[in-house]
């Protein structure tokens, strides 16, 4: 029996879908659109152990998105509701691996070399006398995070600039020592543009984004336009498990070969030294801006748990994009979960546990609130504009009102511009705004954003609404607790960089 692709949903549950695609043959779409689609067994993945896996990821929560790619074929994907396959996701630092494919391209293409030093480049930005170990700094050691910094340049968008980075001390010997180094992948991007005359995400377009089918990419840039190359890159999840997959098959894709071969087995092995605990995931070594990783894999990843892991052992690829605090213990559960799932050779059918992920995935979303439609208090409080004084997060005033028998319209003014989003009740419901308490710290910019909103009444007085900003890893509960004429709204955000939570504001009638 072939199982439906489940990549849409009725309208009714738009905001909380869940695509799930378990084909049992190859997709008939073109390859530079979607990777082929195959059912589990035919690529030696049993659906049972499948199903075990999602049940785990689904206990972890905050698993926004999840693709598994085997043997070339899909053999799983899901999204947990709001968050959809055609959103692009915020990258963070998975980012730096296209970075660093495109200075692999632009070497093949003989614009630069790994060996050049940094300032016969982007000297111009130097200081007047740049230090010995300045001079040293290699494009290698920019790729390898082994600059020679003690302390890590800014990386916020308004300030890094590839002249704040070469105005940073370097006391040691570039290539001597690994330092994780936000700004070195920014320089790369700063030397592709630079030698290319194009930004990296321009650059990238006809030689790897348009080859692979990926469309609507999206990178943040500096105040000069640069792109941000270490973080900034939204893609979606395919276009994740794409990447991971031709780096699988060594730079091949479709017959052609798009990355250099020799490229890809440097930039994906050991090269620089990151510690020694064999039982940590991040200290098994850095090649190019890829970590190694136990299991004889490979990876790019991003702040909160935004992975494309690549298995050459199995054949196959896994993009994740996540909320999660715990990236070493989401990473954990893939290992424990998946590996198992992966056979030799193809397994006889199993149309009854196929029919059972199915079910099962269906069904998946991030929490929502639970608890009633209405309180006492309401029909006090409905209607009703309450006003902030100043407050961190910029929110001027709030209403509140009843929008269908399930659901209601809140409506907020933020610096002065105000906005409607609707939320159901156990349900999501999409918009587009200000995702509210936005995780503070200078890279996070949240305030025009694709959202899903569910809330609820949970308790007679406290109404709960949580906000997920779907193309990031952002989610932004708030709590609205009613008393007289009075409301006190305490935000917060599960995952954030630094800082203390938001703080509770008081507002008024």
């Amino acid at each position: 029996m072939k199982i439906p692709q489940f990549s849409t949903v009725c309208q009714a549950w738009a905001a909380a879908t869940v695509a799930w695609v378990l084909h049992s043959g190859p997709c008939l779409q073109a390859a530079t659109a979607h990777l082929p689609r195959s059912a589990p067994e035919r690529q030696g993945v049993s659906s049972a152990a499948l199903l075990s896996a999602i049940d785990t990821l689904d206990r972890v929560e905050q698993v926004h998105s999840l693709m598994i790619v085997r043997h070339g074929y899909v053999v799983a994907e899901g999204w947990w509701g709001p968050y959809d396959a055609e959103t692009p996701h915020e990258l963070y630092s998975l980012s730096k691996s296209f970075t660093s494919t495109a200075v692999g391209l632009a070497v093949g293409e003989g614009l630069l070399r790994v060996e050049d030093p940094v300032l016969k480049h982007l000297g111009s930005d130097g200081p007047e006398k740049p230090s010995g170990n300045l001079q040293a700094m290699r494009v290698r050691d920019l790729l390898t995070m082994s600059t020679g910094h003690q302390d890590e340049p800014t990386i916020a968008p308004g300030q890094i600039s590839a002249r704040s980075f070469l105005a940073q001390p370097v006391p040691h010997k570039p290539g001597t020592h690994f330092k994780y180094n936000t700004p070195a992948t920014f320089m790369q991007s700063a030397l592709v543009q630079k030698v290319s005359g194009m930004s990296t995400l321009e650059y990238l377009q006809p030689r790897l984004l348009a080859p692979l089918g990926i469309t609507g990419a999206r990178w943040d840039t500096n105040f000069q336009g640069i792109s941000l190359g270490g973080y900034g890159l939204r893609l979606r999840t395919e276009d994740i498990a794409k990447f991971g997959q031709l780096y699988l098959q060594g730079g091949k894709w479709e017959g052609r070969q798009r990355i250099d071969a020799d490229w890809v087995r440097t930039a994906t092995s050991r090269q620089m030294s990151n510690g020694s605990n064999p039982d940590s995931d991040w200290e098994q070594g850095y090649g190019y801006q890829f970590w190694r990783c136990r299991h004889g894999a490979f990876r790019g990843d991003g702040a909160f748990g935004q992975f494309c892991i690549v298995l050459p052992e199995h054949d196959a690829v896994i993009a994740v994009t996540s909320g999660v605090s715990d990236m070493a213990g989401l990473l954990n559960q893939l290992w424990d979960t998946l590996l198992p799932a992966f056979h030799k050779a193809p397994l006889k059918a199993d149309a009854s546990a196929r029919e059972r992920l199915e079910r099962r995935l269906l069904g998946l979303q991030v929490r929502m609130p639970s608890g009633g439609t209405t309180s006492p208090v309401a029909s006090a409080v409905l209607g009703k504009t309450f006003r902030f004084g100043t407050n961190d997060s910029g929110l001027e005033s709030l209403t509140l009102e009843a929008s269908g028998p399930e659901g209601w319209l809140l409506t907020r003014t933020f610096s002065g511009k105000t906005e409607s989003l609707r939320c159901g009740h156990a349900r999501w419901m999409t918009g587009h705004g200000h995702l509210g308490d936005a995780p503070r710290g200078p890279i996070g910019s949240f305030g025009d954003e694709a959202l899903g909103a569910s809330a609820a009444w949970t308790s007679d007085d406290t109404w709960t609404i949580k906000i997920c900003a779907r193309g990031t890893p952002f989610q932004t509960t708030y709590t609205l607790k009613f008393t007289d004429h009075e409301l006190t709204l305490t935000p917060r955000s599960q995952v954030r960089f630094g800082g203390s939570p938001g703080a509770s504001i008081q507002g008024h009638q």
